[in-house]
């Protein structure tokens, strides 16, 4: 399945976080706690990922656009 999708809902708040983990975060599309956006599977949204891993919760195989 090449079009693999990726479901990302933020668990946690954004207050006290660095700039850059902020930005990261709303870069994602996500600004309210569990707010889910649905990506593409490539490696640069996985790096961003895994940058905030501690503040969203990742769902593999997605099949709707949120």
């Amino acid at each position: 399945m090449p079009d693999k999708k990726l479901e990302v809902t933020l668990l946690r708040s954004l207050i006290g976080l660095s700039p850059k983990q902020e930005a990261t975060v709303r870069a994602l599309g996500l600004r309210k706690i569990r707010q889910r956006a649905v990506h593409a599977d490539t490696p640069a949204i996985r790096g961003m990922i895994a940058r905030v891993v501690h503040l969203v919760q990742v769902r593999e195989g997605a099949e709707h656009e949120a």
